[in-house]
């Protein structure tokens, strides 16, 4: 496996990042240890979960996912150093007024709190969920460059960030002397690209941001599971992709699918390389509920598009009359 910088760091991380957020939730932690040992095996050393992940479940008080990956990592016997370890903080984890947000009280707190679940002394990549308004971006990345100093976290990054919001933070950490986000986590994908490349791209560019995206699937959409001609399935995940069943997006799935049969490739795997083929992105992060989903999104790897084919796809989901690449 090919491994990458993450942005203008020396830390190097797969090609692809294991999503945990299905861990607990609709893969079972038996399952979910299959998927992480299978996923080592193969190389993969990168892996994001996130303190929330999953407390909007019944009976989910949160944490859940972090438990498992620490409960993983001393059954199978699996070296600290072999993995690159990142989780997130901001969502609410409890029913006090500082158990959520990006407040020095709040980060201290759950810092703490995702290392006793893991089962670490240290996380490699820290990063803040989404924004917080209620909060000083200074008192922030503070507390952020704190747990640094301390050990307790190598490197920081946000997620859900726009543009503007990242280079404020550069700015804040430049005037301060403080550590600053070496990555963002934004939703990106091929039918949802306009969030990213509007501004975001060229910020993460310009400044050497690396970039984990997240959803590079859309939801399942992007498997080919969804076609025109099919009823659809009677799930929750179904109703939620309600807004990605138009015809182009159907007319997308048979181009990808044209692909793939060249490259004797599935459609995920097409959607997976179009965006590993994009030299600003780091490493996708993908939720395999199973071994053998985790095999077809590691497939991706060996799949090589040509010019014209991450143009054709780019021509089928151009948001804009005049797009400059």
């Amino acid at each position: 496996m090919d491994y990458r910088s993450l942005g203008r760091t020396g830390l190097k991380v797969s090609p692809l990042c294991m999503g945990t957020m299905q861990f607990g939730w609709s893969a079972d932690e038996l399952t979910s240890f299959s998927v992480l040992s299978r996923a080592l095996d193969d190389g993969l050393n990168f892996i994001d979960t996130a303190d929330i992940y999953s407390r909007w479940v019944e009976g989910n008080p949160g944490g859940v996912s972090e438990q498992i990956i620490g409960r993983w990592m001393k059954q199978a016997g699996v070296p600290r150093d072999r993995l690159v370890l990142a989780t997130k903080v901001r969502g609410r984890m409890g029913d006090g007024p500082n158990d959520e947000g990006l407040s020095r009280a709040h980060i201290m707190q759950a810092v703490d709190n995702s290392l006793r679940r893991l089962q670490t002394d240290y996380i490699d990549l820290y990063q803040t969920h989404w924004p917080d308004d209620g909060t000083p971006i200074e008192e922030t990345l503070q507390a952020l460059d704190e747990l640094i100093e301390s050990g307790k976290v190598r490197y920081i990054g946000c997620s859900n960030y726009a543009a503007w919001q990242v280079v404020q933070s550069l700015w804040v950490s430049e005037k301060l002397g403080l550590e600053r986000f070496s990555c963002i986590q934004p939703h990106y994908n091929l039918i949802s690209r306009a969030e990213f490349e509007r501004e975001l791209k060229s910020v993460c560019v310009a400044f050497g941001i690396g970039v984990i995206p997240y959803s590079p699937l859309a939801g399942g959409f992007l498997t080919g599971k969804y076609r025109k001609d099919k009823a659809l399935p009677a799930s929750v995940r179904a109703k939620g992709l309600r807004h990605a069943f138009t015809d182009a997006n159907y007319s997308l799935i048979e181009k990808m699918d044209a692909i793939g049969k060249q490259h004797n490739a599935s459609i995920s795997q097409v959607a997976l390389a179009w965006m590993l083929a994009d030299s600003a992105i780091s490493s996708p992060i993908i939720g395999p509920n199973t071994v053998a989903q985790w095999a077809d999104n590691k497939g991706a790897l060996e799949v090589k598009l040509s010019g014209e084919e991450v143009t054709m796809l780019k021509d089928a989901t151009r948001w804009q009359e005049s797009e400059e690449e």
